[in-house]
């Protein structure tokens, strides 16, 4: 088992920066994936940013140039610069574990970023 802990969202300014944190704890051997997620009422969840092992990290095109992820052992950062309007939403740390023929994927309970002027 693997527990996601999200902190950092709230309230910020058009243009304005943010950063996400996710705390990882449990069994975190074989996670070979870590990302964000975004979910706004009426839309689609939408994968923000992940980083595979041993692969380049991905990004929307939606926040491609503004968002950066990274990962140090335990925790996943998410660096959200230029925000606008439509990046509120509630945001979700995922991980993808894999080990042998076992999956699983876990999530965080979300944290609220709100842009507004």
């Amino acid at each position: 088992q693997v527990q996601l802990v999200e902190s950092g969202g709230g309230l910020v300014q058009p243009g304005g920066s943010l950063r996400l944190s996710c705390a990882a704890s449990g069994s975190l051997d074989s996670i070979n994936s870590v990302g964000w997620h975004r979910l706004t009422p009426g839309k689609q969840r939408e994968v923000v940013a992940s980083i595979v092992d041993g692969g380049s990290p991905y990004y929307s095109d939606s926040v491609k140039g503004r968002f950066t992820i990274s990962r140090d052992n335990d925790k996943v950062y998410l660096q959200m610069n230029s925000l606008k309007p439509e990046d509120t939403a509630v945001y979700y740390c995922h991980a993808h574990q894999r080990l042998g023929d076992y999956e699983a994927d876990y999530w965080g309970q979300g944290t609220q970023v709100t842009v507004s002027s």
